[in-house]
């Protein structure tokens, strides 16, 4: 592996580490306001559906696919299904949806 390589990489991981080191030094031992800890809590499934959400819609050509993925998904997750169950659930539904169109 060539130097600039590992340079790189050594970059890489700096750049990824201060993110995460500097809020646990700031705010170690400090409460927050109870909203913005509410906020920060939501941040990460804000995020993920945004990630998402968009490509339900770019999944395949069929625009229906991927909303009826979704559907499942939802309705399994609104009922109080495990994770994996949820998953699996929707893989079986767009499996189905397949067969069948």
């Amino acid at each position: 592996m060539s130097s600039s390589i590992i340079l790189i990489i050594i970059g890489m991981g700096i750049v990824t580490y201060i993110p995460r080191m500097l809020p646990l030094a700031l705010f170690s031992g400090k409460s927050m306001p109870p909203f913005l800890e509410g906020v920060l809590r939501n941040v990460p499934y804000a995020i993920l559906g945004a990630l998402i959400f968009p490509k339900i819609f770019l999944i395949q050509d069929d625009i229906w696919f991927g909303i009826t993925g979704a559907i499942a998904a939802l309705i399994l997750a609104f009922i109080g299904a495990n994770v994996i169950v949820v998953v699996l659930g929707s893989i079986g539904v767009l499996s189905l949806y397949s067969l069948l169109f």
